[in-house]
């Protein structure tokens, strides 16, 4: 029975953390699937660890918790995960990142993993932007950002995927596997690093629309102007890049 392993990194989440759990563990999924999760507390503060620790032992086997005793970013508590379902997975297993928010529907797993049922397709990435509109200014300044990220990460890979810093990035076993050690981005950064090493291994990348929900910066959302920087700089250095980055000198990084 294959298993899609769930990997969500965790950052000082409030009282949505539990309804997110459940969400994934009850996710519908098609037949014969079954759904574990990886959490990743990425340095927590106290009170935060605490209850993402009692959300976790609460939540039954199907969860694992690891913790990271300083916050490193999403992208350490991402590889971390990976790591951790590579180390277990089977090779008909897939692994899908989730956010510890409600921002995202598990509700979308079954069309996400539905798209594998093409056995030419490697990943399938979540898009946003089809049927969601932008009713606000700050949603509209999110999505032309993302759009612009989107357009030049194409430009360099030539994936011609419509929403490459979507959080749902599905990859089957073998496919993790073999972009796993072009990974070295911590923080947001890991989004496009990902997009690049997909297309540097020639992966097909399918696409599935998904709901999207987004919190604001006083709901907790973390990333920043400068993530998108960061990110413009990794679309960059990774379409020069021919070596993965632990077998690279810091100075060519």
């Amino acid at each position: 029975m294959p298993i899609l392993h769930v990997v969500m990194p965790v950052f000082n989440e409030g009282p949505t953390l539990a309804e997110i759990v459940r969400r994934v563990l009850e996710a519908p999924m098609p037949a014969g699937w079954s759904v574990r999760l990886v959490m990743i507390d990425d340095g927590s503060r106290p009170d935060a660890a605490q209850a993402t620790a009692s959300c976790a032992s609460n939540s039954g086997s199907g969860v694992q918790l690891i913790v990271h005793p300083h916050n490193r970013g999403k992208g350490a508590a991402l590889m971390t995960g990976f790591s951790t379902v590579l180390a277990r997975a089977s090779g008909t297993d897939a692994m899908l990142v989730q956010d510890a928010d409600l921002e995202y529907d598990p509700a979308d797993f079954r069309a996400l993993v539905d798209a594998l049922a093409d056995p030419s397709i490697g990943a399938v990435f979540g898009n946003r932007w089809g049927g969601n509109r932008e009713r606000t200014n700050y949603r509209r300044l999110h999505a032309f950002a993302n759009r612009t990220l989107t357009w030049v990460s194409n430009r360099a890979t030539g994936l011609g995927v419509h929403d490459m810093e979507c959080c749902y990035k599905l990859l089957r076993i073998p496919v993790l596997r073999t972009v796993q050690p072009w990974l070295s981005e911590e923080r947001f950064g890991i989004e496009p690093q990902i997009a690049a090493a997909l297309a540097r291994a020639h992966i097909r990348v399918a696409e599935v629309p998904v709901k999207y929900s987004p919190r604001t910066f006083a709901e907790g959302k973390k990333i920043r102007w400068t993530d998108g920087v960061r990110a413009l700089w990794v679309i960059v250095r990774e379409r020069l890049r021919r070596n993965p980055p632990h077998t690279t000198s810091r100075t060519h990084s």
